[in-house]
């Protein structure tokens, strides 16, 4: 007997508003960090374009890319009524995005002291490195509210094979917070002195 299960009204519009919230978050990060990327490429002779980028930015990577995949894994668990495993990824999940900010704070706070003793302190593409990784940051803390509260009503059990569209949106959000990370990590990486040992 196959899965058919009727898409409700409510889970319609929310997909919907989804996609039109996600959309415009792709036309904003995609013209930020095209801005970036010309305002790196005409700043080539500033010295303190060279300066390295803090290792605990991969790190962080890594953490938005180990939660990417638990959400996904947790989307699919609650689909098949594993309402405990997938609230306990969920949890997981929120962890560590707490750890990514954290992470994130480190790093930022590390470029800018290279730059400090040089009076350059948050200039040039250092400061927009800074500001862009503080945008995606932004981005991220909504992404741990809304990932928290999930995780609870995960917990409460509000969630299984019928609805399931929040775990759906977390799980999709958060793909696009790393997708968008790894492009400005990338543009960062070629328009800056690459990783610090």
């Amino acid at each position: 007997m196959p899965n058919t299960t009727a898409t409700l009204p409510t889970d319609i519009r929310a997909r919907q508003g989804g996609i039109l919230f996600i959309g415009s978050l792709v036309i904003f990060f995609l013209s930020s960090i095209l801005l970036y990327v010309l305002y790196a490429i005409s700043r080539r002779d500033d010295p303190f374009s060279d300066a390295p980028l803090p290792a605990a930015f991969l790190l962080s990577t890594l953490c938005l890319i180990v939660i990417s995949l638990l959400l996904h894994l947790a989307s699919r668990w609650v689909r098949r009524d594993r309402i405990t495993l997938s609230a306990l990824i969920l949890g997981i999940s929120t962890v560590l995005a707490i750890t990514f900010l954290g992470l994130q704070i480190v790093s930022m706070h590390a470029l800018l002291e290279q730059t400090a003793g040089n009076a350059q302190n948050g200039r040039g593409v250092v400061g927009m490195v800074v500001v862009l990784a503080f945008l995606h940051a932004l981005h991220v803390a909504g992404g741990v509210i809304a990932l928290g509260v999930v995780t609870v009503r995960s917990a409460q059990g509000r969630y299984d094979h019928e609805r399931h569209f929040a775990v759906d949106f977390s799980a999709q959000y958060w793909h696009f917070l790393d997708l968008v990370w790894v492009v400005m990590l990338v543009a960062f990486w070629m328009t800056t002195g690459g990783f610090s040992a």
